[in-house]
């Protein structure tokens, strides 16, 4: 990954009773990715296109940066990004304002850099799905479903 300028973080502690990934025969399941940065959230509150809420295209950026906490994760537990086989499965939370209906467009921050870093191995199925809110008031959330090689 770092050919492409990305560098993984240090895997974000979690903030409540849960561990970061369950690793089940050659799956690991993530728990839900907050985009933190530097051990802090770079942005809060419901993604919309009014003033005052996180807008759809920076919320898009948050969602990569929630993907790459997600491979953090899992090179944690299986000690290899290289042991992947396929990005199984992603499902992106948007906080959203009642208007907003564009979390498909910012699911694919998360979905195309996995694409970027896997390409084959990265198309995957998705979900992308509006909620009232999320923890600590993160405008995205991200789960990453993948299966791994020994």
């Amino acid at each position: 990954m770092s050919e492409l300028g990305v560098e993984l973080p240090e895997v974000a502690k979690p903030v409540a009773a849960y561990v970061p990934t369950v690793v089940t025969g050659n799956y690991v399941y993530t728990s839900g990715q907050l985009p933190f940065k530097d051990g802090k959230l770079p942005a809060s509150g419901k993604v919309g296109e009014t003033e005052g809420l996180v807008d759809p295209a920076e919320a898009q950026k948050l969602a990569k940066l929630s993907a790459l906490n997600g491979l953090a994760a899992i090179k944690e537990a299986i000690g290899n990004l290289d042991k992947i086989t396929k990005i199984v499965k992603v499902v992106v939370f948007v906080s959203s304002d009642p208007a907003f209906t564009g979390q498909p467009l910012v699911a694919n921050g998360a979905s195309e850099f996995l694409f970027e870093v896997f390409g084959e191995v990265g198309k995957h199925a998705r979900s992308a799905v509006g909620v009232a809110t999320l923890p600590l008031d993160a405008p995205v959330e991200v789960e990453l479903i993948v299966e791994f090689a020994e």
